[in-house]
């Protein structure tokens, strides 16, 4: 899978709705109704950040849910690229990007959004064929100011940013011509995880999905 194959797979699934959710689990009993909740509510495509040690028994919860395509978050080295992807995992999201990383992406065939925060980092893996990329930590970097300024001189890159998106600004990314959709914790609240409220998480899904 080259770079660019990489890049339009990723674009795809990224297309699928407005939001992906950036999930953070502790319990992997909790992965399938989530999962559930979440596609159920028009949100299918699923990052698991790698984050907690229960995170790989989640996507492997999560592969088997109908409707959903799940991902892994925080790939920081290749052993994390080849654990997700036995686990499951269908794509890949980095908060940077390494050429150890990038090449793992490749010869595991795991589509990956690499994350950049400039416009000299959205060049560097510009010029390695990828075209699609995570803007991380969106709302610290500038938020969608940046976001549209760094897409003024490099409009063939297309962008998921995440990191402070929230409901109250997740418009703002959105109505941007080079971002294809956003990630956000937010559909998936600490409190309705714990309380198992998998009908207000699928709600939350819902009003997300509905740009």
């Amino acid at each position: 899978m080259t770079p660019a194959d990489q890049s339009r797979a990723a674009r795809d699934i990224a297309a699928r709705a407005p939001v992906i959710p950036v999930l953070v689990l502790d319990d992997a009993s909790q992965a399938a109704p989530l999962a559930e909740a979440l596609v159920a509510g028009g949100l299918p495509a699923l990052e698991v950040t790698l984050r907690t040690p229960a995170a790989l028994d989640c996507i492997r919860a999560m592969a088997a849910v109908p409707g959903g395509i799940v991902g892994a978050g925080t790939l920081l080295t290749p052993e994390d690229v080849k654990a997700a992807k036995a686990a499951g995992a269908t794509f890949g999201v980095s908060p940077g990007a390494t050429d150890r990383l990038l090449q793992a992406c490749i010869d595991e065939d795991l589509p990956l959004l690499p994350g950049a925060a400039t416009a000299t980092e959205a060049m560097v893996l510009l010029e390695k064929g990828f075209d699609m990329l995570k803007f991380f930590p969106a709302e610290a970097s500038g938020g969608a100011p940046a976001l549209k300024a760094i897409g003024a001189p490099i409009p063939q890159i297309t962008w998921c940013p995440t990191g402070g998106v929230s409901p109250a600004n997740k418009d703002d990314y959105l109505s941007l011509s080079n971002v294809v959709c956003v990630g956000g914790s937010w559909v998936a609240p600490k409190d309705k995880m714990a309380a198992g409220d998998w009908a207000g998480i699928e709600a939350l899904a819902r009003e997300a999905a509905a740009r």
